[in-house]
């Protein structure tokens, strides 16, 4: 081999590794991207004009179980019998699949000591669906989503 090919093949593998190294931040700081996401929506509701729902996760998906967590805020409009407003905190867990969809993402979150577990269908990024613990979709389920704020 000779010299000038043995160069060049140096060249190349010194640029193909400042490549695959990534671009290099200037500053210095290390730049986190937030890991909470708020979604909220009005839910239908019998005896009042709607449940206001406000739901933020923690954590994601790869997290451990114990850096997934969530809070969950549900305040009645105009309820005849003015409950107090439900307050929960808990964790989450990722679940996959649904009777009619295997491939899909579900979230079940569960309160610390007491309350309901909730059950949401990622829709896409922005939606997620509120669902039955059998994880199936209710017939009127366009009504039952939340949208992420930003």
């Amino acid at each position: 081999m000779s010299l000038k090919s043995l160069l060049a093949g140096s060249a190349m593998l010194a640029l193909l590794a400042g490549c695959a190294a990534g671009p290099m931040d200037q500053s210095g700081e290390d730049v986190a991207e937030s890991t909470e996401a708020n979604y909220q929506g009005t839910l239908p509701c019998r005896n009042c004009d709607g449940i206001d729902l406000d739901v933020v996760m923690n954590g994601e998906e790869m997290d451990p179980a114990e850096a997934r967590t969530f809070t969950l805020n549900a305040t009645y409009r105009n309820h005849p019998q003015n409950p107090p407003d439900e307050n929960y905190a808990g964790n989450w867990e990722v679940l996959s699949g649904t009777p009619s969809d295997p491939d899909a993402t579900v979230y079940e979150l569960t309160p610390d000591g007491e309350g309901q577990i909730y059950y949401f269908l990622r829709i896409d990024p922005q939606t997620l669906e509120l669902i039955d613990p059998e994880r199936r979709r209710f017939e009127n389920g366009e009504m039952l989503r939340l949208e992420r704020q930003s």
